[in-house]
This record gives C-alpha cells, sequence and structure tokens, in this order.
C-alpha cells in the first residue's frame, strides 16, 4: 500500500513540474509571438510563467539580462527556458527519491 502512495505521489510531483515547465514555455512562445496581452487567456499564461518562474528565472531581474532592441523577448526565451529545464529537473530528481 505504502509503495503505491509513493508512486502516486511521484507521479503528481513530476506532473506538477512538468505543467510549470511547459506554463513558462509557452509563455515564452507568447512574448515571442508578440501575443495580444488584453487577451484574457494570455494575459492568464503570461501571469502563470510571472508565478512559476519563482523570481529566479523572471524576465525583469533572471539570470541574464538582455538590453537593446528586442531585450524583452530574448529575455523571456532565454530566462522562462531556463526555468522550464530546471522544472523539468527538479521534477525528475524528486519523482526519483520518492518514488519507490
Amino acid at each position: 500500500m505504502a509503495t503505491k502512495i509513493r508512486a502516486m505521489l511521484a507521479q503528481l510531483i513530476w506532473l506538477v513540474c512538468a505543467l510549470c515547465a511547459l506554463v513558462l514555455a509557452l509563455g515564452a512562445l507568447l512574448v515571442a509571438l508578440d501575443a495580444n496581452e488584453k487577451n484574457a487567456l494570455v494575459d492568464f499564461v503570461l501571469r502563470a510563467a510571472d508565478y512559476v518562474d519563482l523570481d529566479v528565472f523572471g524576465r525583469e531581474g533572471g539570470i541574464k539580462q538582455f538590453r537593446g532592441e528586442g531585450a524583452g523577448v530574448k529575455n523571456a526565451l532565454f530566462n522562462w527556458g531556463l526555468g522550464a529545464i530546471a522544472w523539468l529537473v527538479a521534477g525528475r530528481i524528486l519523482d526519483r527519491i520518492v518514488k519507490p
């Protein structure tokens, strides 16, 4: 029974981390495509991405800050891309630790 619970918990952890990575990747894509931020769905995705970047991989004040023309797109692609990778790596590590 405990083995089954640990396996389900590991799957849940992996799912949450993968969804966070997906939100960051989708947010970066929307910024790169210059999507209409007044659209409710686009606004929701960008706000969710701002939330799951944990202020470490943010568009402003993230790991790397580009300057000049197209800096906003570069910042989103670079920082949120790194954030997505970090979520996937952390999710896989936690999955392996929790899984029996």
